[in-house]
């Protein structure tokens, strides 16, 4: 049977897209985060963070490296979770139900992915030219 490749596929996906998940927390990070401490007058406890974790610096400073990295890896696990939505589930129905909830929670957290790396994205390179 072909039950055993369907479902490393299907770690393999959810794996891409924790990963992805990871990346674009990065983004938020880098520039949504601290636009919203500034703006709604937190400006000392992003000044606080900054003196805590100073590698927070690097990662606004090289930002355009940061979203092409997450943007890359947000296409990539969509690629590989449409090749994944082709495949059917297997027969067997305990089985069947893992594959359909892990298919369930590959889509929930690649959602939210996209949401993050689209608010990290409006922060990071639309919001500073809109606001002037």
């Amino acid at each position: 049977m072909r039950v055993k490749p369907q479902i490393e596929s299907m770690k393999k996906v959810l794996a891409a897209n924790w990963l992805v998940l990871f990346t674009s927390s990065a983004t938020l990070i880098c520039c949504a985060i601290p636009a919203l401490l500034v703006s709604l007058g937190l400006g000392a406890v992003l000044a606080g963070l900054l003196s805590n974790v100073p590698q927070l610096i690097w990662v606004s400073e090289h930002k355009s490296l940061v979203f092409g990295v997450a943007g890359s890896l947000l296409l990539l696990a969509g690629l590989m979770q449409w090749r994944s939505s082709k495949l059917p589930c297997p027969a067997d129905k305990q089985l069947a139900q893992a594959c359909a909830k892990a298919r369930k929670l590959s889509n929930v957290i690649y959602g939210i992915s996209v949401a993050m790396f689209a608010v990290g994205s409006w922060f990071a390179f639309v919001a500073a030219y809109w606001i002037d």
